[in-house]
C-alpha cells in the first residue's frame, strides 16, 4: 500500500494530472451532449433499422446517458496510466525507484495498483455528473429516470470495470514506450484516428467482402468497452458479455507483457 500511494504522490507532483482534469470536463460536457442529441434525432428518424429501433428502447437510451463520458474519460485514464510509468523515465528516477525497491514486480504492482485508482477516480467523477443530469435528459425525453431498472446499474458497474481495464492497459502501454512525450502522442492519436480508421476498414470489408466482419469489431478495444454497458443485446452485435471477455483479455495480456517487460529491462 504503501507503494501505491508514493506512485499516487508522484502523479500528484506533476503538473499533467490537472492539465488532463481540465480537458476531461468540456469532453465530458460534449459527451452527454452529443448522447441527448443523438436520442432526440434518432428519434425523430423515419424507416430506422432494427439495431437503431432496439437502441431506442428506454433502457438503451438510459444505459448511454449512465455511461456518457467513457470515451472521453478512459483516454485520459489511458494517458494518466501510462505517465505513471513514463514519468519515471521523463525525471530520471527508474533508477532510483528500482534501487530502493529492488523486487521489480512489487513497483510494478504498484503502479498497476496507483493507475487502477485513477481510473475509478475518473470513473466516479463522470458517474456523479450522469446521475445528477441523465435523470434530468430522460424527463425530457418521456422515459423517466429509469433508476430502477436493474440494466442501468448493471451498465454503470461494468463502466467502472472498463476504466480499470483501460487503467492496465495504459500501465503496459507506458512501459512499451518509455518516452512520456511519444507514449502521449502515440496513445492519444492511436486511440482517436487509429480507431476511427480501423472501423472505417471493418465496414468497407462488412458492406464489399462479408457481413460477419461487422461482428468483429469488438476486437477494437473501444468497441468493446462501449458493447458491455449496452443495456441490452443490439441486433447484429455480439453479446455484451463479448465485450468485456475482448477487453479482459487485452487487459491481462498488456499486464502481464509490460510486468515481465519491467523485470528483465535493464534500468540506466
Amino acid at each position: 500500500m504503501r507503494l501505491v500511494q508514493a506512485e499516487l504522490f508522484k502523479i500528484r507532483t506533476t503538473s499533467l494530472w490537472w492539465i488532463m482534469g481540465i480537458v476531461l470536463v468540456p469532453l465530458y460536457a460534449a459527451s452527454i451532449l452529443i448522447n441527448w442529441l443523438a436520442a432526440n434525432v434518432s428519434a425523430g428518424a423515419a424507416d430506422q433499422n432494427d439495431q437503431v429501433r432496439v437502441s431506442l428502447e428506454p433502457i438503451n437510451v438510459a444505459t448511454s446517458l449512465y455511461t456518457s463520458g467513457q470515451y472521453c474519460g478512459v483516454l485520459i485514464v489511458l494517458l494518466l496510466s501510462a505517465i505513471v510509468v513514463t514519468s519515471e523515465f521523463f525525471h530520471l528516477t527508474a533508477t532510483t525507484t528500482f534501487l530502493v525497491t529492488p523486487r521489480r514486480e512489487s513497483v510494478i504492482l504498484a503502479k498497476f495498483g496507483a493507475s487502477i485508482i485513477i481510473g475509478l477516480v475518473v470513473w466516479a467523477f463522470t458517474t456523479v455528473f450522469n446521475l445528477i443530469f441523465a435523470p434530468l435528459i430522460l424527463k425530457n425525453l418521456g422515459l423517466g429516470a429509469q433508476l430502477g431498472e436493474p440494466a442501468v446499474w448493471r451498465a454503470i458497474g461494468l463502466n467502472a470495470l472498463a476504466y480499470v481495464l483501460w487503467a492496465v492497459l495504459g500501465v503496459g502501454a507506458g512501459v512499451l514506450i518509455r518516452s512520456q512525450i511519444a507514449a502521449t502522442l502515440v496513445l492519444a492519436i492511436t486511440y482517436v484516428i487509429g480507431t476511427q480508421a480501423i472501423g472505417i476498414v471493418f465496414i468497407l470489408l462488412s458492406n464489399n467482402v462479408a457481413k460477419w466482419f461487422d461482428k468483429l469489431q469488438v476486437i477494437v478495444p473501444t468497441t468493446a468497452s462501449q458493447l458491455m454497458v449496452s443495456g441490452t443485446d443490439l441486433p447484429g452485435n455480439p453479446p455484451r458479455w463479448v465485450g468485456a471477455a475482448v477487453l479482459i483479455a487485452y487487459a491481462v495480456v498488456g499486464g502481464a507483457v509490460g510486468t515481465m517487460i519491467t523485470k528483465s529491462r535493464d534500468i540506466s
